[in-house]
This record gives structure tokens, C-alpha cells and sequence, in this order.
């Protein structure tokens, strides 16, 4: 089978966003929601495409060898789309947009080339939003986590606090509530993405990649806990008004991801600068 040409490519990536175009109009409801999880979903495409351009020099000196068998992967991935579509299953639809690549590039490429675009290809996952009940179902028990996380650690601090729920009373006169946009799910998921993203790019091995990219979670998780804790003690020097204002609460949610992105970093140096030092 000769190598397809960039029309014919062009053909078929055509092709299938109209097979798949009920999911990508699924995705981008998800994404418009108000409180979206998955406000950073417009930006995984890009990054996809991103990571396959800065490859393109490595992709071209690969041989070009289908693999007729793939279409085992492809065709039982766009039968199950069909399935998920009409059972309206959009969330399992969206997975199988990814395995559907993998089976495409195999059968178009080969395994050579499908290696190289392999991460690009499973960053996508960061764009399936996950069902709704799962959804709804995890940030609750991240919300409860957080709130008594944080409520802890400002009593440690001196500052009288009692939980009751998602409500953290600080003075008689001031409560804050902790809602669903602070359970940190959204950070968390965006931040996996952007962990992910980084281990891929920094140079060691693939061990401390993959060390690197779970240590995302935690810091995700932390870093939302000392937002709320910021929150509290903003809600106790003024009062819950101040504290969930656009301004305050705005800002403390971009010190979140200042926070958290801080910490990847000082984590990948720790641990290239462990690799040069056992060399």
C-alpha cells in the first residue's frame, strides 16, 4: 500500500470529524457550560496538533509501513461510536474518537509512525468530558475533603473554625460556603493535562515522567486546599462577602494554578537535577 497523500489525508480527517461531529457538538456544550470542568477542552486540539508539528522532522524519517490489520482497532471503534450515539452514551463516544486514531494511523502508517504520535494522540483523553453522575459524584467528595482539609488547618493557625457540611462557620456573624467550583475538579483535571503535557516535553526518563505526572495530582489537590484556606482567612479579617466577591475569589483562583504550576516546575527540576547528579 503506497503512502496517502496530504489531499487524501485531508479526505479522510474530513471525514471522520462528520462521523464523529454529533460528539464534537457534545464536547463543546460541555465545554460552554457554566462552572465548566472542561473549560480547557478548546485548547487540547491545539495541543495536539502542537506536538505533532514539532515531531513532523522525526515522523518523516519514519517508514511508512500500514498495517492492514488495524482496521480490526478502527472499524469495531466507529461501531461502538455508533452504539454510543444512539444510546446517546456521548461520554463513551468520545473514547472511542481516540482508539479510532490509533487504528487509523496504524493502518494508514504503520507502527513506526503511530509510536511517535502515540502521546498526542492519548492527550485527547483531556478533552472527553466524563459522565455527568461521575462527575457531580467526585467533585462532592473532593468539595467535603478540601472544606475539612482546609478548616483544620486554619484552626491550626489559631483561627477558631467548625465544618457543618460544606459550610465553614468562622464568626458568629461569618460562613462561608464551599461550593462545587472550589472541590477543585476542574483545577485538578486541567492540571493533570498540563502535568502530563510537561513530563512529555521535559528530557529524562520515562520513570520520572511518569512520576512527575501522578506528583500533578497532589499538587492539584493542594493547591486548591490553600485557596480555600486563603478564602477562610480572607472571610474572617473582612467577612464572606469580601471573600467570595468576583475580585477576591477570581484572584486567589488564578493563585491556584500560579501555585500549582510553580510546584511542577520545582518538582521536574528536582528531579532532572537528580538525574545529572547520579551520572
Amino acid at each position: 500500500m503506497n503512502k496517502i497523500s496530504r489531499y487524501g489525508l485531508i479526505m479522510v480527517a474530513v471525514l471522520l470529524a462528520l462521523i464523529y461531529l454529533p460528539t464534537f457538538i457534545w464536547m463543546k456544550a460541555r465545554f460552554d457550560e457554566v462552572e465548566s470542568y472542561y473549560s480547557h477542552g478548546y485548547l487540547v486540539p491545539l495541543v495536539f496538533a502542537y506536538l505533532l508539528w514539532i515531531k513532523r522532522d522525526e515522523l518523516r524519517k519514519c517508514a511508512v509501513k500500514p498495517a492492514g490489520l488495524a482496521l480490526l482497532i478502527f472499524v469495531p471503534a466507529l461501531l461502538i461510536h455508533l452504539l454510543a450515539y444512539t444510546f446517546d452514551i456521548n461520554f463513551l463516544s468520545g473514547f472511542t474518537l481516540i482508539v479510532a486514531l490509533f487504528g487509523l494511523a496504524l493502518y494508514l502508517y504503520g507502527t513506526e509512525i503511530t509510536k511517535k504520535a502515540a502521546f498526542p494522540i492519548t492527550f485527547l483523553i483531556f478533552m472527553v468530558p466524563l459522565p455527568q453522575v461521575m462527575i457531580i459524584n467526585i467533585s462532592f467528595k473532593m468539595k467535603m475533603m478540601a472544606a475539612q482539609i482546609a478548616t483544620s488547618i486554619v484552626n491550626l493557625m489559631g483561627i477558631h473554625a467548625i465544618r457543618d457540611g460544606s459550610i465553614v462557620y468562622l464568626k458568629p456573624d461569618t460562613s462561608l460556603t464551599i461550593g462545587s467550583p472550589c472541590s477543585g475538579l476542574s483545577s485538578l483535571i486541567a492540571l493533570m493535562a498540563l502535568g502530563a503535557l510537561y513530563a512529555y516535553l521535559v528530557k529524562m526518563s520515562r520513570t520520572r515522567k511518569i512520576i512527575l505526572f501522578l506528583l500533578s495530582i497532589p499538587v492539584a489537590l493542594a493547591a486548591n486546599i490553600l485557596r480555600i484556606v486563603m478564602l477562610l482567612l480572607v472571610g474572617f479579617a473582612y467577612d464572606a462577602k469580601v471573600a467570595t466577591g468576583p475580585f477576591v475569589h477570581g484572584f486567589l483562583a488564578f493563585l491556584l494554578y500560579v501555585f500549582a504550576i510553580a510546584g511542577l516546575i520545582i518538582i521536574g527540576r528536582m528531579l532532572s537535577w537528580g538525574k545529572k547528579s547520579s551520572t
